[in-house]
């Protein structure tokens, strides 16, 4: 049974998903957007459960992902996400049905495919983890209750855990013309690392992809410049008074400041 959750205000912008074709709020914030909301019917909190996936359910989620999603996943694939413990595979049910579920993997960085490698800074060594999640969807019938807010958020809950510190950054791929699965998962903080040309094939047609990452448990990108003067500029600003003659002390602050607060 989920632990109690609020639901979240949000509207619904439709279109097609590869990773998540919903829109709503991760921050409880009213979302602006101007298209007319839907009316839905609404879950009973008390009802909603969050269970993982298992082997029983493996026609009901390929049914699922074939309604929600572009791409045609070989049968292989649904076999594992419902039976293996590699995968981080959480379903929403409501009424006894899967109304949602997030399909993640936790896996050493160097593991990585190649267009991904740049997603952490070199200093963090290439046995720390990363989180990436393969899909995310919700039932049409269902959407703009929060089922892909409260999804997300158990996925991060279980990354950031104590005992899984290593793992440092949560990424994914998205199609580039899917805004409602980019906005949604911008109000989720995540943010935008690369663009991928050509990346998908769909119905015989390439399509560009985006990667959107989330740093978690001290995680961050590779620092460019700006990062290192922001660095150094931290360093002097750390630095007492009594090392540095004070003339050169009141410049170095200043100039420390500027670098730090102004960008």
């Amino acid at each position: 049974m989920a632990a109690p959750f609020n639901w979240y205000s949000q509207q619904q912008v439709d279109g097609n998903g590869l990773c998540c074709e919903v829109t709503t709020e991760c921050n409880g914030n009213e979302n602006t957007s101007k298209h007319t909301a839907v009316t839905v019917p609404l879950c009973i909190l008390a009802d909603v459960q969050l269970r993982f996936l298992c082997p029983e359910d493996l026609e009901e989620v390929r049914t699922l992902c074939e309604d929600w999603f572009p791409i045609d996943y070989p049968y292989t694939w649904y076999e594992e996400i419902t039976s293996s413990s590699r995968f981080y595979a959480l379903a929403a049910v409501y009424g006894g049905v899967i109304i949602g579920l997030i399909v993640a993997e936790i896996k050493p960085y160097w593991k990585v495919n190649k267009e991904d490698r740049g997603i952490l800074c070199s200093s963090l060594d290439d046995e720390s983890l990363v989180g990436y999640i393969l899909s995310l969807g919700v039932r049409r019938a269902y959407r703009r209750n929060g089922i892909a807010s409260l999804l997300l958020e158990q996925l991060l809950a279980h990354v950031t855990a104590p005992e899984r510190s290593t793992v440092k950054v949560v990424f994914l791929h998205v199609l580039s013309s899917n805004a409602p699965a980019i906005l949604f998962y911008q109000r989720c903080h995540f943010r935008l690392h690369s663009f991928l040309p050509y990346y998908y094939s769909i119905h015989g047609k390439c399509k560009d992809g985006f990667t959107y990452v989330l740093y978690v448990n001290g995680g961050h990108a590779p620092w460019g410049l700006w990062d290192w003067m922001r660095h150094v500029a931290g360093a002097i600003v750390s630095l007492g008074p009594c090392r540095v003659p004070h003339w050169i002390w009141q410049r170095l602050l200043w100039a420390a400041t500027l670098l730090s607060y102004h960008r």
